[in-house]
């Protein structure tokens, strides 16, 4: 049972984590993805990184560690965040934001694909269900005169990523705090975007409007900052039915705070698919009933 404090963080959490997708999607339109990726994850980790000292928890990253480090930031990191941020710009960002959460599906079958985990009969309603949500935005993309389907395939890719990182973290072994493995793998999430936004973009004039800076600082210090922190505590402590519904909630502020954020309108294709995409996500990740004698 969750106490009124928790489903207060719980509750904050799953707000700042929709709305994000929408601010995201308006900071593209001054700053190109990988720069924007490079900016607001640097800032984001250096700001974590200082919490968690202040808070005395050991940082450091011994060089044993660095190459286990590194190789969770590939998927978890890297992959995500450089797939779901080329697929934001390609789609509205309601739509992104639901593509994007058919992860847990993808960690399901991953893990049955390469740990041989068995699957019962709700993984294949939660299969069913994500591809239904995925097929519906893809149709509806090719459809469009203005449709990206492109987009589709870059979410999939990142949701694909999330799963295999999510995997690598519950099969790797080390005696480093969750928070200094995750901040060291965004700074060196942060050293990538850095290095290949130079070579795919070209430079930013940093000259940005007065709700741009505050769209940054949002990702900087809510998303990559302050949400991290609320996560740390409840992790801990949440039961898994409490993280699923978090997670089915996301998609929904996403696609409704885009209308108050970018101006999108969701038709009833992303209506539709936020409802596959949310039974696809119970289906995969709420606990089932145990049958007692």
């Amino acid at each position: 049972m969750l106490t009124s404090r928790q489903l207060g963080a719980l509750v904050l959490l799953t707000l700042m984590w929709g709305v994000n997708w929408p601010m995201m999607k308006f900071s593209l339109r001054e700053l190109s993805p990988l720069y924007f990726r490079a900016v607001t994850m640097s800032g984001g980790a250096l700001c974590l990184l200082a919490f968690f000292v202040w808070r005395r928890v050991d940082m450091r990253l011994p060089w044993r560690e660095v190459g286990r480090v590194a190789w969770l930031a590939l998927p978890n990191i890297v992959g995500w965040h450089f797939f779901s941020i080329l697929g934001l710009k390609e789609l509205a960002s309601g739509r992104a934001s639901i593509l994007g959460f058919t992860m847990p599906v993808w960690t399901v079958l991953i893990g049955a694909l390469l740990a041989h985990e068995k699957l019962h009969a709700r993984v294949y309603v939660s299969v069913v269900a994500a591809v239904a949500a995925v097929g519906l935005l893809s149709a509806h993309e090719l459809a469009s005169l203005a449709g990206r389907p492109v987009g589709v395939l870059w979410m999939q890719l990142a949701a694909a990523s999330w799963a295999l990182g999510t995997l690598l973290m519950r099969r790797t072994r080390t005696a480093l705090p969750t928070e200094a493995v995750t901040v060291w793998m965004m700074l060196m999430g942060a050293a990538f975007f850095w290095v290949v936004a130079p070579i795919a973009e070209p430079a930013p004039t940093w000259q940005f409007s007065g709700a741009m800076w505050a769209s940054l600082a949002y990702g900087v210090f809510l998303n990559y900052g302050y949400a991290q922190i609320i996560w740390f505590g409840l992790a801990r402590q949440l039961p898994p039915s409490a993280s699923a519904f978090s997670i089915m909630a996301v998609p929904v502020v996403g696609t409704l705070a885009a209308t108050l954020i970018v101006g999108e309108s969701p038709g009833w294709t992303d209506l539709v698919a936020i409802v596959c995409v949310s039974v696809a996500i119970a289906s995969a990740l709420l606990p089932r009933k145990t049958r007692h004698r």
